[in-house]
Protein backbone atom coordinates (compact mmCIF):
# COMPACT_ATOMS: atom_id res chain seq x y z
CA UNK A 1 0.00 0.00 0.00
CA UNK A 2 2.56 2.29 1.02
CA UNK A 3 5.01 1.49 -2.26
CA UNK A 4 1.51 2.35 -4.20
CA UNK A 5 0.66 5.36 -2.63
CA UNK A 6 4.67 6.00 -3.35
CA UNK A 7 4.63 5.35 -7.08
CA UNK A 8 1.82 7.99 -6.94
CA UNK A 9 3.42 10.58 -5.37
CA UNK A 10 6.49 10.37 -7.82
CA UNK A 11 4.08 10.53 -10.73
CA UNK A 12 2.34 13.48 -9.32
CA UNK A 13 6.18 15.26 -8.59
CA UNK A 14 7.10 14.23 -12.15
CA UNK A 15 3.70 15.50 -13.55
CA UNK A 16 4.05 18.62 -11.68
CA UNK A 17 7.66 19.68 -12.64
CA UNK A 18 6.83 18.74 -16.03
CA UNK A 19 3.96 21.54 -16.11
CA UNK A 20 6.28 24.15 -14.40
CA UNK A 21 8.65 23.59 -17.11
CA UNK A 22 5.73 24.22 -19.75
CA UNK A 23 4.98 27.35 -17.76
CA UNK A 24 8.60 28.49 -17.61
CA UNK A 25 9.25 27.67 -20.80
CA UNK A 26 5.39 28.91 -22.18
CA UNK A 27 5.34 32.13 -20.13
CA UNK A 28 8.98 33.43 -21.51
CA UNK A 29 7.51 32.97 -24.80
CA UNK A 30 5.74 36.37 -24.14
CA UNK A 31 8.59 38.29 -22.98
CA UNK A 32 10.51 36.95 -26.26
CA UNK A 33 7.56 36.89 -28.91
CA UNK A 34 5.54 39.51 -28.33
CA UNK A 35 6.93 42.45 -30.20
CA UNK A 36 7.83 42.30 -33.88
CA UNK A 37 10.11 45.57 -33.45
CA UNK A 38 7.83 48.43 -32.02
CA UNK A 39 4.37 46.17 -32.50
CA UNK A 40 3.30 44.23 -29.26
CA UNK A 41 1.59 41.35 -30.62
CA UNK A 42 -0.95 41.44 -27.11
CA UNK A 43 -2.00 44.97 -28.07
CA UNK A 44 -5.72 45.09 -29.66
CA UNK A 45 -6.01 48.70 -31.09
CA UNK A 46 -9.62 47.82 -32.94
CA UNK A 47 -12.86 47.28 -30.29
CA UNK A 48 -13.48 44.04 -31.95
CA UNK A 49 -10.05 43.15 -31.30
CA UNK A 50 -9.56 44.14 -28.04
CA UNK A 51 -12.83 42.71 -26.84
CA UNK A 52 -11.71 39.07 -28.29
CA UNK A 53 -8.60 39.31 -26.52
CA UNK A 54 -10.35 39.96 -23.39
CA UNK A 55 -12.61 36.72 -23.77
CA UNK A 56 -9.71 34.46 -24.61
CA UNK A 57 -7.75 35.76 -21.57
CA UNK A 58 -10.57 34.89 -19.22
CA UNK A 59 -11.14 31.66 -20.98
CA UNK A 60 -7.15 31.29 -21.10
CA UNK A 61 -7.33 31.69 -17.37
CA UNK A 62 -10.03 28.74 -16.95
CA UNK A 63 -8.80 26.24 -19.31
CA UNK A 64 -5.27 26.98 -19.86
CA UNK A 65 -3.60 28.80 -22.81
CA UNK A 66 -2.01 25.81 -24.56
CA UNK A 67 -5.15 24.09 -24.56
CA UNK A 68 -7.35 27.45 -26.13
CA UNK A 69 -4.11 27.91 -28.76
CA UNK A 70 -5.38 24.12 -30.44
CA UNK A 71 -8.92 24.70 -30.40
CA UNK A 72 -8.47 28.13 -32.21
CA UNK A 73 -6.90 26.76 -34.67
CA UNK A 74 -8.91 23.82 -34.68
CA UNK A 75 -11.89 26.31 -35.20
CA UNK A 76 -9.94 27.96 -37.63
CA UNK A 77 -9.42 24.84 -40.12
CA UNK A 78 -12.54 24.87 -39.97
CA UNK A 79 -12.71 28.37 -40.63
CA UNK A 80 -10.61 27.57 -43.56
CA UNK A 81 -12.15 24.58 -45.30
CA UNK A 82 -15.23 26.82 -45.61
CA UNK A 83 -13.52 29.48 -46.94
CA UNK A 84 -12.31 27.38 -49.43
CA UNK A 85 -16.33 25.96 -50.52
CA UNK A 86 -16.36 30.03 -50.58
CA UNK A 87 -13.76 30.51 -52.78
CA UNK A 88 -14.49 27.39 -55.40
CA UNK A 89 -18.29 28.63 -55.44
CA UNK A 90 -17.15 32.21 -56.65
CA UNK A 91 -14.35 30.77 -58.85
CA UNK A 92 -16.86 28.64 -60.84
CA UNK A 93 -18.75 31.80 -61.27
CA UNK A 94 -15.93 33.68 -62.27
CA UNK A 95 -14.81 30.69 -64.61
CA UNK A 96 -18.33 30.42 -66.37
CA UNK A 97 -17.75 33.70 -67.60
CA UNK A 98 -14.51 33.36 -68.73
CA UNK A 99 -13.53 36.78 -66.94
CA UNK A 100 -10.61 35.10 -64.96
CA UNK A 101 -9.54 32.18 -67.19
CA UNK A 102 -8.59 34.33 -70.13
CA UNK A 103 -5.73 35.16 -68.46
CA UNK A 104 -4.44 31.61 -68.16
CA UNK A 105 -3.67 30.47 -71.67
CA UNK A 106 -1.64 33.27 -72.56
CA UNK A 107 0.34 33.00 -69.64
CA UNK A 108 0.84 29.62 -70.44
CA UNK A 109 2.05 30.03 -74.08
CA UNK A 110 4.42 32.94 -73.22
CA UNK A 111 5.78 30.22 -70.49
CA UNK A 112 6.04 28.06 -73.35
CA UNK A 113 8.81 30.77 -75.05
CA UNK A 114 11.26 30.66 -71.89
CA UNK A 115 12.09 26.90 -71.87
CA UNK A 116 15.39 25.11 -72.78
CA UNK A 117 16.33 21.58 -71.31
CA UNK A 118 18.15 23.29 -68.97
CA UNK A 119 15.31 25.46 -67.03
CA UNK A 120 12.82 22.92 -67.16
CA UNK A 121 15.48 20.40 -65.12
CA UNK A 122 16.56 23.59 -62.56
CA UNK A 123 12.87 24.64 -62.49
CA UNK A 124 12.21 21.01 -61.07
CA UNK A 125 14.32 20.50 -59.07
CA UNK A 126 13.00 23.92 -57.69
CA UNK A 127 9.32 23.30 -57.40
CA UNK A 128 10.20 19.52 -56.13
CA UNK A 129 11.55 21.29 -52.73
CA UNK A 130 7.69 22.64 -52.01
CA UNK A 131 6.82 19.10 -53.48
CA UNK A 132 4.97 15.87 -51.24
CA UNK A 133 8.51 15.17 -50.12
CA UNK A 134 10.55 18.13 -50.01
CA UNK A 135 8.69 20.42 -48.30
CA UNK A 136 7.16 17.93 -45.32
CA UNK A 137 11.35 17.67 -44.67
CA UNK A 138 11.69 21.77 -44.73
CA UNK A 139 8.64 21.85 -42.08
CA UNK A 140 9.92 19.03 -39.76
CA UNK A 141 13.76 20.40 -40.00
CA UNK A 142 12.54 23.58 -38.81
CA UNK A 143 10.31 22.47 -36.51
CA UNK A 144 12.90 20.37 -34.31
CA UNK A 145 15.11 23.66 -34.44
CA UNK A 146 12.15 25.31 -33.10
CA UNK A 147 10.99 23.30 -30.37
CA UNK A 148 14.87 22.11 -29.26
CA UNK A 149 15.84 26.17 -28.95
CA UNK A 150 12.33 27.46 -27.52
CA UNK A 151 11.85 24.70 -25.17
CA UNK A 152 8.12 25.12 -25.87
CA UNK A 153 5.39 23.17 -27.62
CA UNK A 154 3.79 26.57 -29.42
CA UNK A 155 5.88 25.78 -32.55
CA UNK A 156 5.12 22.11 -32.98
CA UNK A 157 1.10 23.29 -32.23
CA UNK A 158 1.57 26.25 -35.04
CA UNK A 159 3.30 24.20 -37.55
CA UNK A 160 1.29 21.28 -37.58
CA UNK A 161 -1.86 23.23 -37.70
CA UNK A 162 -0.80 25.58 -40.34
CA UNK A 163 0.26 22.28 -42.65
CA UNK A 164 -3.28 20.26 -41.34
CA UNK A 165 -5.33 23.12 -42.42
CA UNK A 166 -3.28 23.93 -45.59
CA UNK A 167 -3.54 20.24 -46.45
CA UNK A 168 -7.26 20.16 -46.14
CA UNK A 169 -7.69 23.09 -48.03
CA UNK A 170 -5.85 21.60 -50.92
CA UNK A 171 -8.15 18.34 -50.69
CA UNK A 172 -11.26 19.88 -50.72
CA UNK A 173 -10.14 22.70 -53.46
CA UNK A 174 -9.72 19.59 -55.58
CA UNK A 175 -12.45 17.99 -55.14
CA UNK A 176 -14.59 20.82 -54.96
CA UNK A 177 -13.68 22.01 -58.60
CA UNK A 178 -12.27 19.05 -60.36
CA UNK A 179 -10.45 21.33 -62.57
CA UNK A 180 -8.40 19.71 -65.72
CA UNK A 181 -4.43 20.71 -65.49
CA UNK A 182 -3.51 22.01 -68.50
CA UNK A 183 -2.71 19.46 -71.57
CA UNK A 184 -0.14 17.23 -70.97
CA UNK A 185 1.58 18.62 -74.84
CA UNK A 186 2.52 21.87 -72.83
CA UNK A 187 4.15 20.68 -69.68
CA UNK A 188 6.97 18.94 -68.50
CA UNK A 189 7.57 16.00 -67.25
CA UNK A 190 6.94 14.22 -64.74
CA UNK A 191 3.78 14.36 -65.51
CA UNK A 192 0.81 15.40 -62.14
CA UNK A 193 -2.63 14.38 -63.05
CA UNK A 194 -4.52 14.83 -59.56
CA UNK A 195 -6.95 17.87 -59.70
CA UNK A 196 -5.81 21.85 -60.92
CA UNK A 197 -7.21 23.98 -58.67
CA UNK A 198 -5.97 25.35 -56.38
CA UNK A 199 -2.24 24.18 -56.44
CA UNK A 200 -1.22 22.44 -53.62
CA UNK A 201 2.24 23.49 -54.10
CA UNK A 202 2.08 26.86 -53.78
CA UNK A 203 -0.87 26.88 -51.31
CA UNK A 204 1.56 24.12 -48.56
CA UNK A 205 4.98 27.15 -49.82
CA UNK A 206 2.55 30.04 -49.18
CA UNK A 207 1.67 28.44 -45.13
CA UNK A 208 4.48 26.88 -43.95
CA UNK A 209 7.06 29.55 -45.24
CA UNK A 210 4.74 31.78 -43.98
CA UNK A 211 4.67 30.44 -40.51
CA UNK A 212 8.50 29.66 -40.37
CA UNK A 213 9.43 33.05 -41.35
CA UNK A 214 6.57 34.27 -38.11
CA UNK A 215 8.15 32.17 -35.78
CA UNK A 216 11.95 33.64 -37.24
CA UNK A 217 10.89 37.26 -36.91
CA UNK A 218 9.62 36.98 -33.57
CA UNK A 219 13.23 36.04 -32.32
CA UNK A 220 14.96 38.68 -34.36
CA UNK A 221 15.89 42.30 -32.99
CA UNK A 222 17.58 44.00 -35.95
CA UNK A 223 15.52 45.20 -38.38
CA UNK A 224 18.01 44.25 -41.40
CA UNK A 225 17.62 40.55 -40.68
CA UNK A 226 13.68 40.98 -40.40
CA UNK A 227 13.20 42.42 -44.02
CA UNK A 228 15.69 40.08 -45.57
CA UNK A 229 13.58 36.90 -43.53
CA UNK A 230 10.36 38.17 -44.85
CA UNK A 231 12.32 39.04 -48.26
CA UNK A 232 13.58 35.19 -48.94
CA UNK A 233 10.63 33.99 -47.80
CA UNK A 234 8.16 35.55 -49.86
CA UNK A 235 10.92 35.10 -52.90
CA UNK A 236 10.42 31.27 -51.95
CA UNK A 237 6.49 31.44 -52.26
CA UNK A 238 6.48 33.56 -54.96
CA UNK A 239 9.04 31.82 -57.32
CA UNK A 240 7.42 27.88 -56.54
CA UNK A 241 3.88 29.94 -57.85
CA UNK A 242 5.42 30.94 -61.18
CA UNK A 243 7.67 27.43 -61.44
CA UNK A 244 3.79 25.39 -61.39
CA UNK A 245 2.41 27.63 -64.59
CA UNK A 246 6.27 27.76 -65.97
CA UNK A 247 6.25 23.65 -65.87
CA UNK A 248 2.35 23.70 -67.22
CA UNK A 249 1.47 21.59 -64.10
CA UNK A 250 -0.73 24.17 -63.18
CA UNK A 251 -3.13 27.52 -64.87
CA UNK A 252 -2.37 31.24 -63.66
CA UNK A 253 -5.58 31.15 -62.05
CA UNK A 254 -4.81 27.94 -59.71
CA UNK A 255 -1.49 29.51 -58.35
CA UNK A 256 -3.33 32.96 -57.85
CA UNK A 257 -6.15 31.24 -55.78
CA UNK A 258 -3.31 29.21 -54.19
CA UNK A 259 -1.91 32.05 -52.93
CA UNK A 260 -5.12 33.68 -51.53
CA UNK A 261 -6.06 30.95 -49.35
CA UNK A 262 -2.69 30.54 -47.91
CA UNK A 263 -2.24 34.07 -47.15
CA UNK A 264 -6.08 33.76 -45.74
CA UNK A 265 -5.19 30.73 -43.00
CA UNK A 266 -1.59 32.16 -42.58
CA UNK A 267 -3.49 35.12 -41.06
CA UNK A 268 -5.55 32.79 -38.79
CA UNK A 269 -2.60 31.43 -37.57
CA UNK A 270 -1.11 34.13 -36.65
CA UNK A 271 -4.47 36.14 -35.02
CA UNK A 272 -4.62 32.11 -32.83
CA UNK A 273 -0.83 32.80 -31.55
CA UNK A 274 -1.30 36.64 -30.67
CA UNK A 275 -4.40 35.93 -28.97
CA UNK A 276 -2.37 33.02 -27.45
CA UNK A 277 0.60 35.16 -26.09
CA UNK A 278 -2.17 37.90 -24.94
CA UNK A 279 -3.74 35.44 -22.85
CA UNK A 280 -0.44 34.46 -21.39
CA UNK A 281 0.06 38.32 -20.55
CA UNK A 282 -2.82 38.58 -18.95
CA UNK A 283 -2.49 35.68 -16.40
CA UNK A 284 -3.40 32.43 -18.06
CA UNK A 285 -1.61 29.42 -17.42
CA UNK A 286 0.03 27.75 -20.27
CA UNK A 287 -1.54 24.62 -19.62
CA UNK A 288 -4.46 23.64 -17.66
CA UNK A 289 -4.33 23.74 -14.02
CA UNK A 290 -6.66 20.50 -11.93
CA UNK A 291 -7.13 19.77 -8.91
CA UNK A 292 -4.32 18.90 -6.45
CA UNK A 293 -3.93 15.06 -6.36
CA UNK A 294 -5.87 13.70 -3.06
CA UNK A 295 -3.61 12.26 -0.48
CA UNK A 296 -4.12 8.82 0.42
Amino acid sequence: MDRDHHDESGAADTAATAARQVDRAERAAVTEDRHVGDLDLTSWRSRAGHAAAEGWAALGRRYGALPLLVVTLLVGIGIAATATWAASEVYDAVRASDDVAVLDRPVLDWMLTLRSPFADQAVTWWTDIAGTIGMPIVAVCFLVGFTVQRRAWTPLVLLVAASGGSLLMTVAGKDLIGRARPPLSDAVPPYEHSPSFPSGHTLNATVIVGTIVYLLILRQSRVVTRVWTIALGTLFVLSVGVSRVFLGHHWTTDVLAAWALGLAWLALVVTAHRLYLTALDRGAHPVQRGPAPAIR
